[in-house]
């Protein structure tokens, strides 16, 4: 259960970036209230996941995951840059976070 807490937090976070870009300097009520509420999301499910994970394995797991999440929504909804370079290193956090996943 406690992964799970952890996926979702970092889903939390990707959308939390996310609604920050679309709330336009938070000019945008409904954004804006989104926002809050995907940290709210973000930073409970943090909370749930470091009472039984090491903090080091899930702020990593958590920000690899949110780092992603941004990058890919990044590059197919708010048309930024798409490029082998960064494929690249989505793939070395993903290994990252697999690793810290594996051995933890």
């Amino acid at each position: 259960m406690t992964w799970l807490y952890l996926i979702v937090a970092g889903l939390g976070e990707f959308g939390l970036v996310s609604f920050i870009k679309l709330s336009d300097g938070f000019t945008n009520r409904t954004y804006s209230l989104l926002t809050g509420i995907s940290g709210i999301i973000s930073f409970s499910f943090l909370a749930k996941a470091v009472e039984l994970l090491p903090i080091g394995v899930a702020y990593g797991i958590w920000t690899g995951i949110g780092s992603i999440g941004s990058v890919i929504i990044g590059m197919y909804f708010f048309n930024e840059n798409k490029s082998v370079s960064k494929v690249v290193y989505i793939s070395f956090i993903i290994i990252g976070v697999t690793g810290l996943k594996t051995f933890s």
